[in-house]
């Protein structure tokens, strides 16, 4: 463990220049370094996080952290611990906000996640010194932190009055790029989404449109062995689930593979976590 104060060269200048609302020290674990520092964007949304969110994660998320992007988050459960999981799974580097003591890890039950980050060239950070409990407040706190690291923040559904769009505010106050990803308009968790567009925030349905305003150029390919996504057979599935959700007749179907077969597979992706079914239908885990 260690501790920067604002005073301190090492501190984050992007998060200094938030002003006031700036934390006065952080406490942090794991690899602090400028890289890390160099490219960050914030990545929010709902804690009832759909399908539909997930797949957007899997797809915008993953591609922004193979090309170098810092993915920032708040580790709760929901988009949050996903973007975290899935920035790891492509070999990205990760920064979790806490919104408690640096000796703490909340939501308890994600240590294995808190792990991976520590182990995987990530970090932890917090304002808060030794075994400070999480309160109401300190949430919305913790939010200014994860916006004032970031250049740009990207919102992946949000309920009309989701915690995520605290981030939204800040990341405009702090003159920040705010995107967006529009979501089905019978959703409760779009409404919130849809406030922000008519807000001027930016949406987006790519990578590459998130990329454009860091100046990357193109996207790095993913490692799918990484992400456990391999073979050729498992490759067409996970192309047919990314449109839309189907059932075994239909993938057999498109695929031109018998039933009895396609059976086997779709099992043994369920096992290494590719897919899941929910009903007689598969999704993209």
């Amino acid at each position: 463990m260690g501790i920067y104060t604002i005073q301190e060269n090492e501190y984050p200048k992007l998060l200094k220049e938030i002003g006031k609302d700036a934390p006065k020290q952080l406490y942090y674990k794991g690899s602090w370094d400028d890289d890390i520092f160099k490219n960050c964007l914030a990545v929010v949304g709902s804690r009832h996080m759909t399908t539909y969110g997930r797949q957007v994660v899997e797809k915008i998320v993953s591609e922004v952290a193979v090309a170098g992007v810092t993915i920032v988050s708040g580790f709760m459960y929901g988009v949050d611990a996903e973007a975290h999981k899935i920035t790891l799974r492509v070999g990205g580097r990760t920064i979790a906000v806490m919104p408690c003591g640096i000796d703490l890890i909340h939501p308890e039950y994600q240590q294995d996640l808190y792990m991976e980050i520590l182990n995987n060239k990530g970090l932890v950070v917090s304002e808060y010194e030794g075994n400070t409990q999480p309160a109401l407040w300190t949430y919305p706190r913790r939010n200014r932190i994860v916006a004032g690291l970031s250049q740009a923040a990207l919102i992946i559904e949000a309920g009309e009055k989701s915690g995520s769009l605290i981030t939204a505010e800040l990341a405009k106050k702090y003159k920040r790029k705010v995107f967006v990803v529009p979501g089905p308009i019978t959703s409760e968790n779009s409404k919130g989404i849809m406030q922000l567009i008519k807000d001027g925030a930016e949406a987006v349905s790519s990578a590459q449109d998130i990329l454009k305003y860091y100046k990357i150029k193109g996207v790095a390919k993913i490692d799918r062995g990484r992400t456990s996504i391999i073979g050729g057979a498992e490759q067409e599935i996970i192309n047919q689930l990314q449109k839309e959700a189907l059932d075994i007749d239909a993938i057999s179907r498109n695929l031109g593979m018998p039933a009895a077969k396609m059976g086997t597979i779709l099992s043994m992706m369920q096992l290494k976590g590719q897919i899941k079914q929910e009903g007689n239908k598969y999704y993209i885990n």
